[in-house]
């Protein structure tokens, strides 16, 4: 691995749509790394992946502490995918100090866990997940950036918050799986509405990464997209496609 720096003149982000039938954690850490792999060879600064990308979602698992991880052991446990040249974005189910499952992202660079986002809005319905509270920045180098998860992004509130705090993107780690039987049609376009809304509300890049395919109960088109500060849609992945989508934005700061 090697470290480079980057300004906000030269980064470039993307966003992965990962099959869900990868949810077992052996085999997505060693898909992952092999994004990880292909970012770093690609001049990517900061990559992000799905919600539930470790181990899927806690709401569709039998035994939901077999894909927890402990807050102080995500270091360790995710270490595989660190990488001192790309800040990784990683959706997984986190069990806390407190007890409780957590829907997180964790925000991995330079060999450390950055911090951790926790779900404000687990579920439109109910959720075994409790709710995060926090709405934390982080860092990359010259770049601020914040991250809601999937349904929070129906919310004006935290992209708001965390461009009050600096943020000029806004990562959706999401998860649009349903089961079968439960209609999918509108789900792309809903997605594409919100990330035009927080993009335009806040002035900020919007970068959402879902989940695409089907398993035997579950089904995702995958809503994956880039949407710049005006509005724009700048890059949208295909249905039932596993893509990793790209935006420079310095070209498109020129644009």
């Amino acid at each position: 691995m090697y470290s480079v720096t980057w300004s906000l003149s030269d980064l470039r982000l993307a966003a992965w749509q990962m099959p869900i039938d990868a949810t077992d954690a052996s085999v997505v850490i060693d898909a992952l790394r092999h994004q990880v792999c292909r970012c770093e060879d690609n001049g990517i600064a900061v990559l992000c992946c799905p919600e539930g990308a470790i181990g899927g979602l806690a709401d569709y698992v039998r035994d939901p502490a077999t894909i927890a991880i402990a807050t102080g052991d995500v270091a360790h446990r995710l270490a595989p995918i660190n990488s001192y040249a790309v800040a990784v974005i990683v959706g997984f189910t986190e069990l806390g100090v407190d007890g409780r499952l957590y829907n997180a992202a964790a925000v991995l660079h330079r060999g450390a866990c950055l911090g951790i986002y926790r779900k404000r809005h687990p579920a439109i319905r109910r959720s075994i997940y409790a709710a995060g509270t926090e709405l934390p920045v982080f860092r990359r180098d010259d770049l601020t950036f914040g991250i809601v998860i999937c349904n929070d992004s129906n919310y004006g509130e935290p992209a708001r918050v965390m461009a009050g705090k600096g943020a000029s993107v806004l990562f959706i780690p999401s998860n649009n799986q349903l089961p079968l039987g439960r209609a999918i049609d509108g789900l792309t376009d809903e997605a594409r509405a919100c990330d035009m809304a927080r993009a335009t509300e806040n002035g900020m890049w919007v970068v959402r990464a879902d989940v695409t395919g089907r398993t035997v109960s579950h089904v995702s088109a995958g809503a994956s997209g880039i949407v710049d500060p005006r509005g724009r849609v700048v890059a949208s992945a295909s249905a039932f496609v596993e893509e990793t989508l790209t935006v420079d934005l310095e070209r498109y700061e020129l644009a």
